[in-house]
């Protein structure tokens, strides 16, 4: 998708984006908040690539601060009238943004592809955040050990893999929204399934 698409889709990203935002979107903050180093009320989350910050508003109802930068001015106004005063919102890029102070985890959905150059956005990530890195990850189209390799280059040694079986574009019944994220734990089943669809979320700590 282009810059100029994703400003023509900021008024209402989230909810046209996500069949069921509630749950997607609730789930990916439960996994940010658990998967690896585990995150405590009161740690800020630092959400690069944003968008209009429907995650942040699952973080910041889990009690932690949140920051989100994004590359789309439009992007960045929407997700400031999204959460208002209980968050900080700025324009910046991926690839070369830093907070202005450390933070405890640093999130990144569907953009690592985004990052210009993967192994040097990871050790400049590593510089500012103090307990893990989060993202999503599409093993079909990137190796999953070529990640390894840049992730322990850059100082993240202790790496947490998890599959995400919650669709995007289809809105699942409860009872089988539980059977998927129950599947994601059935390591030979799920490695299955991203073989052709779904993807990993990676956790990255020091």
């Amino acid at each position: 998708m282009t810059e100029d698409q994703y400003a023509r889709k900021a008024k209402e990203w989230t909810e046209s984006a996500y069949a069921d935002a509630a749950t997607y979107l609730s789930h990916r903050a439960d996994l940010v908040v658990a998967l690896g180093a585990e995150l405590v009320s009161g740690d800020e989350v630092l959400d690069l690539a944003c968008g209009d910050g429907g995650l942040g508003e699952l973080l910041i109802a889990r009690g932690f601060r949140y920051r989100g930068v994004d590359s789309t001015p439009e992007m960045a106004e929407a997700a400031k009238r999204r959460l208002g005063h209980d968050a900080a919102v700025e324009l910046g890029d991926l690839n070369d943004y830093t907070p202005p102070a450390p933070v405890a985890a640093t999130t990144v959905f569907r953009a690592i592809y985004y990052a210009s150059d993967r192994r040097a956005f990871f050790d400049h990530v590593a510089g500012f955040t103090e307990k893990k890195l989060v993202f999503d990850l599409n093993p079909r189209q990137y190796r999953l050990d070529d990640v390894l390799a840049d992730l322990r280059a850059a100082g993240f040694e202790r790496i947490a893999l998890r599959a995400f079986f919650m669709p995007q574009t289809v809105a699942l019944p409860s009872p089988a929204a539980a059977l998927a994220r129950a599947l994601e734990r059935s390591r030979p089943l799920a490695r299955l399934a991203l073989r052709f669809r779904f993807t990993y979320l990676v956790a990255a700590s020091r």
